[in-house]
């Protein structure tokens, strides 16, 4: 494996209300070609939560190792717990996670490691959908997640910086900690997009962000029109919030062309019937945006009722 031998890698997972996914995810974590040298469980405990005790019992009896630090509902941010468990970590290189995103095979650790160099930030990984993945956010995948590695410098370049040189997901994607502190870390305060945020700021200060198509994890959602609508909003407030970024890095006719490609590609296929879904979920995704773009002109309780993160607007 030449360099990667010798370089030490810490691995994140934020964990909220898990199942037993995550059992799943640290023994694949712990099977690595490379194994991580510490492996964090960040907990956001929830009072209505009965089974994760069972989940993290089960864990810790088979890997003592692993470390669990928890953090109260009410506190949890996207940018700022993702920042203290960064800061927890030691290793050259740290790998976050989500508990819902699967090592395909034993190499994840290894390819992401690969394709780290100098003045880059952070590497994410491909994203394969489950087996029970409906038809759209299959091909959504795919569209999000292409057959060819790239480099976010390039794009932006590519693109007249269009918002896909800052595409990042946390779901799987290795920081280099030296890196995360040059560029200035995550916000310590942000309802959602944390990693599209900390790669517009690697950009700007000279490092790039890759996208590692050999790395690969298995993740997808079957989430109903509420809770695209709900995720859009987050996603509309981080965006209002962060500006001179998003203002920046102009989404232009992204999700169109997105929605454009998707009715094709169920044309060809002849999945008429999954047309209607496609407008309906497009059509909340983009109400739910604007939404949260506008999120300072709404009352309180309408914002409430939009958003998935209520404790975010308590404190």
């Amino acid at each position: 494996m030449g360099k990667v031998d010798a370089v030490k890698v810490d691995a994140v997972v934020m964990v909220y209300k898990p199942d037993k996914t995550l059992y799943d995810i640290v023994s694949r974590l712990m099977g690595q070609t490379v194994v991580p040298q510490n492996i964090y469980l960040i907990r956001t405990k929830s009072r209505e939560d009965g089974q994760t005790e069972d989940v993290l019992r089960e864990i810790l009896r088979s890997y003592p190792d692993v470390k669990v630090t928890d953090v109260a509902e009410e506190e949890f941010d996207h940018g700022g717990t993702r920042d203290m468990a960064m800061h927890l970590c030691t290793s050259d290189y740290v790998l976050m996670m989500s508990q819902d995103a699967e090592p395909k095979n034993r190499k994840l650790v290894e390819n992401l490691l690969k394709a780290q160099g100098e003045k880059i930030s952070v590497v994410y990984a491909k994203q394969e959908p489950d087996k029970d993945c409906r038809i759209v956010e299959r091909y959504t995948r795919s569209f999000n997640y292409p057959e060819e590695s790239s480099s976010a410098m390039e794009t932006a370049a590519k693109t007249n910086n269009g918002i896909k040189a800052i595409f990042c997901s946390d779901v799987c994607a290795m920081y280099d900690r030296k890196a995360y502190e040059a560029v200035g870390g995550f916000p310590g305060k942000i309802i959602f997009n944390e990693d599209e945020i900390f790669a517009a700021k690697s950009l700007r200060a000279g490092y790039d962000v890759l996208y590692e198509v050999s790395a690969v994890v298995l993740h997808s959602h079957n989430y109903s029109g509420v809770q695209y609508f709900k995720r859009y909003f987050d996603l509309g407030v981080s965006h209002a919030d962060f500006r001179y970024i998003f203002d920046e890095y102009h989404a232009s006719d992204e999700g169109i062309r997105l929605v454009k490609q998707t009715a094709r590609y169920l044309i060809k296929r002849k999945r008429y019937f999954d047309i209607p879904v496609l407008i309906y979920h497009s059509g909340m995704k983009f109400v739910g945006m604007k939404l949260g773009k506008m999120y300072k002109m709404l009352p309180k309780k309408v914002v409430m009722a939009c958003t998935t993160n209520k404790f975010y607007w308590k404190r």
